[in-house]
């Protein structure tokens, strides 16, 4: 029988491998997809940009949030197939069970906060 010896992670490589695996976790709960948008979620809350001029929609949350159409900075999604209308600066507003905000929309891109509480 041969003894062999398993070399130890360093601390660094052990972080490393920690915060792979949590950020994975974060990812499969979160269960963000996306087409013709991108996301960035966390455990209770969305980032997502929608692109313009195409036909962008992203699951999250549990949900389908859909960009229906965007004029100025004025804009309209589905989200859990309820349609909102939402402006730039606006307070959180209350749809499908969740709560969304338009941070930005430019020419090329719409930015929208989806959450499940209002402070989120």
């Amino acid at each position: 029988m041969t003894n062999r010896r398993i070399p130890s992670l360093t601390p660094a490589r052990r972080a490393a491998g920690l915060l792979a695996g949590l950020a994975l976790g974060a990812a499969v709960l979160a269960g963000c997809s996306s087409e013709g948008a991108s996301t960035d979620c966390g455990l209770d809350a969305c980032t997502v940009t929608f692109d313009r001029g195409v036909e962008a929609k992203a699951s999250i949350l549990g949900v389908d949030a859909k960009l229906v159409s965007a004029q100025g900075d004025q804009v309209t999604i589905e989200v859990a197939g309820e349609q909102v209308t939402l402006t730039t600066g606006q307070q959180a507003t209350e749809v499908g069970g969740l709560f969304v905000t338009l941070d930005s929309a430019t020419d090329t891109q719409v930015k929208v906060r989806i959450s499940r509480n209002q402070n989120g």
